[in-house]
């Protein structure tokens, strides 16, 4: 499963991580100087959340600023207990067997 958001297609990007020595002009020292230079990946801030698509309900991998930003609604919390629904199970069952 590839880290892209599933809203905005925000995905990975590469950049640098730049190492450096020596003390800051500022503190009294004779300035920092790079020392070595690596790639790496900046990966999105994703978050798995139950959200309402297609009129259905599912999970998809969204990127925390389109959470903030709204382009996301989230599924509502669940009212049944799963005792609830095994005695609504048993009642229709009941009710398809007296037929």
């Amino acid at each position: 499963m590839s880290r892209i958001c599933e809203i905005t297609g925000k995905g990975a990007i590469k950049g640098n991580h730049i190492w450096r020595s020596g003390k800051a002009k500022k503190t009294g020292g004779i300035g920092t100087h790079i020392t070595a230079i690596t790639k790496r990946k900046f990966q999105p801030n994703l978050q798995r959340v139950k959200a309402i698509v297609n009129g259905e309900v599912r999970y998809i991998r969204v990127s925390a600023k389109a959470l903030k930003e709204g382009l996301v609604t989230k599924a509502p919390k669940r009212t049944w207990t799963k005792e609830k629904a095994a005695a609504e199970a048993e009642a229709k069952a009941k009710a398809k067997a007296g037929k």
